[in-house]
């Protein structure tokens, strides 16, 4: 069979011809890689040949150079770079020339395939003439094709390659695009490839956008391309405006003033969508700008200092001209939603003004005949909830909720799904304007009769209902459960009507998972005189889990598997959420939860999903039972271990290594039997190079957890694990290195979290002296933690505590000199602002710290 039948057979509609031909080129790949990629870089160049068999050469020369996997990309660059200089030359002559192809498609497939050899080669120092290549190319003025080849090769370059690497020629980059962006170019698709080129190419110009000559000529040709004859070049120069004010905001005033202010204003208005939404995009991007900036000088004014950007307040300026646009589409991200987003933004951007700005559009619109005009204006109302102050909005709420409470009957679809989204944002943001005794019965009736309404609606009308349960409760800044609350009497309506929602077999507009968070959200909340309603739910959703496990020899196919994955895992949220609410209240049905729950750790499989969910379920069950737990866990043991095993699955073994710190908790001393075989477990899995390093702060969290739990029967595991503390706490981050800065702040909490157990856990016992030896590398760790300005106030109130622990341990004065170490005494001095608890454990690390040195 020769290439082109080959290739051609990889595109078959028949699926064994296809997979075949697939192995086919695998295998000649892996015999004769050189032969192999000669013979895709011919055929792609070879004039002759079909357009569908080029675009599968070009595919499977990049796939050959190129992967998403970091693993294999290296592996796929080693080879490439190992070819000989003759083989690697003829390849990239003939993708090089099929940019020139008299097809559009084969310069375009070639395009992908130039830039795909490139990221492998330039950060090598490999095909040092290949940008002046393009460049001359770009040039070319006789052939217009082979310009927009070059021009998409240079921004497929642009996007997939460091801005460092192609800084060096950044100059002539720019050059080249900004020539074909020009209004003065023939051809609007050399524009078009042109200014989509620019677009990849915003990021690594910065050298550029500090000399204001060039940053303004960059801005001209832009700005002239917004009023370029083509749709879709305008399109494109916007979206070069909403990167240029995300990367460049504060250069951008001048332009604001000159040209920006009313080009976007202008485009929000026209005719066509595409344009219309890059020039809301652009405010959007505005506001995300300034709520950013607004954070930052909040922050610099708490240390004295002026922030690094100052904002130009460019929302507050433009707010005059800004209105909801008045469209509604059903599926997709329409101009209605983009302009309610933006509208949400600038709320947060400019606060109380937007509420003068925009009411007056709420009220003129409100009662419009023209559905398309209330859906609008119900969706400006909503949009401006987040933002000005809740004393400027309760007013307005007050007067509107009645009103909106009304049109969940109105007659069109979109209005009442709109609304739906209003009251759930009220009842999630300003549940304080809510007058229990005038809204709630009409709130509560209007959203339950809207959960029978359309898919999309019922998912507003249990995310409205969520919100409401967790933001009364949270008003009544009740700590423990109490008595009864406002939502009492509508208690067991709203559970039962979700329910109702839940039977069905449809998850359309993800509304069943929704009724099912709702649930879980109005169990956690249940007052004591709504707990038989609470243990009724369970037993309906225990029931549910059994029929569902009774039905997975019944699945067909990849729906039906993900389907039922799901309902299991929803069904798991409800049960994990009743047995924290119920407590040891859930003894009584914890047999019958503990053998459904293994049922479905068997058969669940691999579906990491579903294995997570049901190890959180049993580690709330050995929360809330305590001791009462032992019986079950010779039963569970066997389905820990291997879910500690699977280091490649993050998650899951998070959520394992979460379980074992569970169990040690409730079983407390009683837990030392299985010390032992946890440890020997948690130490192997440090020692894994897949693992990934979050789980192993976990791990270290956990050994607190244990040695808590068994006090002095941890010394066997003391030295071990001290050890590795040592070592862990001895990581010293690149400063540079803002992930791994932040890794080792987390990383110390870990270990902190595990002396605080270590610590505790020995002492006030005959033992407590194994601790001396290891007090100075505890005390050494809390020291570096304090000395970081950017210390959290969990890991200020570890240490304070950790140093309190060592004080009291040791209180005849064996750690009398490192205590009275000017650091400690400077730290439990300090006046910077911290929590109330935080002070407290100070002031308690401060009075052992006195019994311990005089």
């Amino acid at each position: 069979m020769n290439a082109s039948e080959l290739l051609a057979n990889t595109l078959s509609p028949d699926a064994s011809t296809r997979q075949r031909a697939t192995e086919q080129l695998e295998n000649a790949s892996r015999e004769n890689y050189p032969a192999y990629m000669l013979m895709l870089s011919s055929e792609l160049a070879n004039e002759s040949s079909q357009i569908h068999i080029r675009n599968a050469a070009a595919l499977a020369l990049k796939n050959a150079v190129s992967a998403r996997e970091t693993a294999r990309q290296t592996q796929y660059t080693t080879r490439w770079l190992a070819l000989d200089n003759d083989t690697k030359s003829k390849i990239k002559q003939e993708v090089l020339v099929t940019l020139a192809s008299p097809l559009p498609k084969a310069g375009g497939f070639s395009a992908q395939v130039v830039a795909a050899i490139a990221s492998v080669e330039l950060p090598h120092d490999q095909w040092p003439d290949l940008i002046e290549l393009l460049l001359g190319f770009v040039n070319n003025l006789t052939n217009p094709n082979l310009r927009i080849a070059t021009l998409q090769t240079i921004g497929y370059i642009c996007e997939s390659i460091k801005p460092e690497i192609l800084s060096l020629r950044s100059n002539e980059i720019l050059t080249a695009v900004i020539h074909g962006a020009r209004q003065e170019e023939p051809s609007s698709d050399v524009q078009l490839a042109a200014v989509h080129a620019l677009y990849n190419s915003l990021e690594f110009v910065r050298e550029n956008f500090e000399r204001e000559g060039e940053r303004n000529y960059i801005m001209q040709v832009v700005c002239e391309a917004t009023q370029n004859p083509s749709v879709a070049v305008q399109v494109g120069a916007f979206e070069c405006l909403v990167k240029i004010m995300a990367l460049y905001y504060d250069k951008m005033a001048f332009y604001m003033e000159q040209a920006l202010f009313g080009l976007t204003v202008m485009g929000m208005k026209h005719s066509d969508e595409r344009v219309a939404l890059q020039a809301v995009e652009f405010w959007t991007t505005v506001c995300e700008e300034e709520i950013e900036l607004a954070h930052e000088a909040r922050e610099a004014a708490d240390y004295g200092e002026p922030p690094e950007i100052e904002s130009k307040f460019f929302a507050k300026i433009a707010l005059p001209e800004v209105v909801p646009e008045e469209d509604a589409d059903e599926d997709e991200w329409n101009i209605s939603m983009s302009a309610g987003t933006c509208l949400n933004f600038m709320a947060q951007a400019v606060a109380d003004p937007i509420v003068d700005g925009v009411i007056p559009f709420i009220e003129a619109h409100i009662k419009s005949p023209d559905w398309h005009q209330r859906e609008a204006a119900v969706m400006a109302f909503g949009s401006i909830l987040d933002g000005p102050d809740p004393s400027v909005l309760t007013r307005l709420v007050n007067q509107a909720l009645p009103l909106l409470i009304g049109m969940m009957n109105d007659s069109n679809i979109h209005v009442k799904d709109t609304v739906a989204w209003t009251l759930g944002r009220i009842c999630d943001l300003l549940v304080v304007t809510i007058k229990p005794d005038i809204h709630l019965h009409p709130l509560v009736s209007a959203l339950v009769t809207g959960l029978q309404d359309n898919p999309r609606i019922v998912t507003n009308c249990c995310w409205a209902l969520m919100n409401l349960a967790d933001q009364l409760e949270f008003l009544e800044e009740e700590t423990e459960p109490s008595q009864t609350s406002h939502l009492s009497p509508y208690f067991e309506g709203v559970v039962n009507a979700l329910l109702r929602v839940t039977e069905t077999t449809s998850n359309e507009a993800n509304f069943r998972t929704s009724a099912y968070e709702a649930i879980t959200s109005y169990v956690t909340h249940a007052t004591n005189d709504v707990v038989p309603v609470v243990q009724n739910t369970l037993i309906t959703i225990l029931m549910r889990m059994e029929q569902l496990l009774g039905m997975q020899n019944q699945i067909v196919g990849i729906d039906d598997r993900n389907n039922w994955n799901e309902l299991q895992s929803n069904l798991c949220s409800v049960v994990i959420s009743i047995t924290r609410r119920l407590g040891d209240g859930i003894q009584p049905m914890a047999d019958r939860i503990m053998t459904l729950v293994l049922q479905l750790i068997q058969a669940a499989g691999k579906t990491s999903t579903v294995l997570e969910d049901a190890f959180l379920a049993v580690g709330s069950l050995a929360s809330a039972l305590e001791a009462g737990f032992a019986p079950y866990i010779q039963a569970f043991l066997p389905f820990l271990f291997p879910a500690l095993k699977a280091h490649e699955d993050t998650q899951l073994c998070m959520v394992a290594v979460g379980i074992i710190g569970d169990i040690s908790r409730a079983l407390g001393s009683e837990s030392a039997r299985y010390a032992n075989v946890f440890m020997s477990a948690l130490l192997e899995n440090l020692q894994s190079e897949v693992l990934n390093r979050n789980v192993k702060i976990s791990i270290l969290s956990c050994f607190g957890d244990i040695a808590l739990a068994i006090g002095v029967a941890f010394e066997p595991y003391l030295e071990t694990t001290m050890g590795v503390l040592q070592q862990a706490g001895a990581v010293q981050p690149n400063p540079l290195d803002f992930d791994l800065v932040d890794y080792v702040a987390q990383l110390r909490e870990g270990i902190l979290e595990a002396y605080t157990g270590i610590v505790t856990g020995f002492k006030n016992t005959e033992k407590v002296g194994l601790l001396l030896p290891h007090s100075s590398t505890v005390l050494e760790l809390t020291q570096r933690c304090l000395a970081d300005e950017e210390r959290t106030e969990s890991t200020l109130k570890l240490c304070f505590g950790l140093i309190g622990d060592l004080a009291d341990c040791f209180p005849n004065g064996e750690l009398k000199q490192i205590l009275l170490s000017e650091w400690i005494a400077s730290e439990l001095r300090s006046k910077r602002g911290m929590s109330p608890e935080t002070k407290k454990t100070m002031r308690w690390a401060r009075e052992m710290i006195k019994r311990a040195t005089t």
